[in-house]
This record gives structure tokens, sequence and C-alpha cells, in this order.
């Protein structure tokens, strides 16, 4: 009896390990998460001021504009 209360405890603290360390990975994992979000914000924000975030019909339209231009 007392050989399985000792397992039992023993089993009840691995237990507590891997639950420390997978709250810690998580923890972890969201704060990566969290700063890509972050730099993700800021590239687009950054490709927006470039003009490097227009879509295909803002590009010719502007290719467009360009050529009429070119032609006065």
């Amino acid at each position: 009896m007392k050989e399985e209360k000792m397992n039992l405890r023993l089993d009840m603290d691995v237990q507590e390990l891997e639950t420390k360390k997978l709250r810690k990975r998580k923890n972890e994992t969201k704060g990566d998460l969290d700063s890509l979000k972050t730099n993700y914000k800021k590239l687009r924000f950054s490709m927006r001021i470039a003009g490097l975030g227009k879509t295909l019909e803002q590009w010719c339209q502007e290719i467009q504009e360009e050529k009429i231009k070119d032609d006065r």
C-alpha cells in the first residue's frame, strides 16, 4: 500500500512538472505569436507607405497614367 502511494505521488510530481513545462512553452509560443503579429503589422504599414501594397489593378492604372503623361 505504501509503495503504491509513493508511486502515485511520483506520478503526480511527474505530471505537475510536465504541466509546468507545457504552460511555459505555451506562454513562450504566445509571446512569439504576438511578436510576429506586431512585425506583420509594421511590415504592412511600411509596404503601404512605400506603395508596395497595391493591387494589380492599382499598378495597371498607375502604369497607364504614366504612359499618358509620357505621351504628352
